[in-house]
């Protein structure tokens, strides 16, 4: 007999079976792939960015901007690490306060999780897809797949850890907001989130020729600002400070884009007109930026005149290309290139402190599936094993 039955063994499904387990619960996971972790395994190119030293409430976007918090001071970033390291993984620090395994390998990581969890004397069963769920006087009717064979399972207690649509290629399925749209439970539109940007029309073989060149900026819209590298791809934008910015993107908004964030590029000219009027504009920009780069600014720029020759006209058009660049996104790549997903259950049904479901006790939703969506550097793990752990204390 089980105490719960837990959907999904991804980061909050295995924390919340592990978690369980040290307190004398016995769950039962069901998990479709062949493999727990599966999105786990292949995060940050399957080294596995698995928390953020510098974690806060605002680096989550959320239709309730406060409901993260519970969960986040229930299980922080220091119960992270701890954890980590009991199970031998620690962690090394790269930038912006993202940690990765000293090994870095993801798989390093969860099977550390599978082991402690079976360890613990959690059953996680493989190949095992849930089609529906019923739910008949307090208890919870689920029907199961299983190699081909259907069986039927009933628990009062239910965790929905399926995670969202991004990446279909491993298993991803919208499985816990279609049965949410079942019971009557609203649901905050979801979209893919972390995801690179598509650019069409007349500048798209433009943007196609540059495709491999990445340049430090500041990239913002009317609502936040990043500054992190963007990355020139074949079909538009990414790169850090583009996936951080599309969460905040929604279709038809414009982007703007410093290309010099930390300098004024009409110092810069001044400066150097100076020192040698002679100089040609690519020449300097070809100092900031790359060769291929800077050359192809004279589609919009006069990069063959020399500094001296520059009008007021062309420092003014100089100064607001590379400061204040624009671009009008054609729409994302999709789930399949996403990171994440933005939206899932709306948490005002949700209790902020346990993770249970206002009008269904017994019914939890925890990590990507809720409208909880971290920025990119190990928030959405932080959030997964956060709440994770926060519902196993209340089933």
């Amino acid at each position: 007999m089980f105490d719960a039955i837990i959907i999904g063994a991804g980061a909050c499904g295995l924390m919340c079976a592990i978690q369980a387990g040290y307190l004398g619960k016995r769950v039962l996971v069901l998990e479709k792939n062949d493999v727990a972790g599966a999105k786990i395994l292949i995060s940050g190119g399957g080294r596995c960015n698995y928390t953020n030293l510098y974690t806060q409430p605002s680096n989550f976007i959320s239709d309730n901007e406060h409901f993260v918090k519970s969960a986040l001071s229930q299980w922080n970033v220091s119960d992270t690490v701890a954890f980590f390291e009991s199970l031998g993984i620690f962690g090394q620090e790269k930038t912006l306060g993202q940690l990765f395994p000293e090994s870095n390998k993801a798989r390093d990581l969860v099977s550390a999780m599978v082991q402690l969890a079976e360890d613990l004397g959690q059953e996680i069963r493989y190949h095992a897809e849930v089609t529906n769920i019923d739910y008949k006087d307090g208890e919870f009717v689920i029907h199961l797949a299983n190699r081909g064979e259907s069986a039927v399972i009933r628990s009062s207690r239910l965790v929905m850890a399926s995670g969202g649509l991004p990446v279909r290629k491993l298993g991803a399925t919208d499985f816990a907001l279609k049965m949410a749209v079942k019971w009557g439970l609203p649901i905050v539109k979801p979209a893919p989130a972390l995801v690179p940007l598509a650019v069409t029309g007349k500048d798209a073989e433009w943007f196609a020729h540059l495709s491999g060149n990445s340049i430090f900026c500041r990239v913002s819209n009317a609502r936040i600002s990043f500054e992190e590298n963007i990355l020139f791809t074949h079909r538009g934008l990414s790169g850090p400070a583009i996936l951080q910015i599309s969460s905040y993107w929604r279709p038809g908004e414009s982007i703007e884009i410093d290309l010099l964030p930390s300098q004024s590029i009409t110092e810069l000219l001044l400066q150097e007109r100076k020192l040698n009027g002679k100089r040609l504009l690519l020449s300097l920009l070809t100092s900031l930026y790359t060769r291929k780069f800077a050359e192809a600014l004279q589609k919009f720029l006069p990069v063959n005149k020399n500094l001296a020759s520059l009008t007021a006209a062309d420092m003014q058009a100089i100064a607001d290309f590379i400061h204040h660049f624009t671009i009008r996104p054609a729409g994302d790549l999709g789930y399949d290139k996403a990171e994440v997903m933005r939206g899932g259950l709306d948490t005002s049904v949700l209790n902020s402190k346990t993770l249970e479901c206002k009008q269904m006790p017994g019914l939890f939703f925890g990590g990507e599936c809720v409208d909880v969506t971290g920025w990119l550097g190990g928030y959405n793990f932080q959030w997964a094993w956060a709440s994770g752990f926060v519902i196993a204390q209340n089933i």
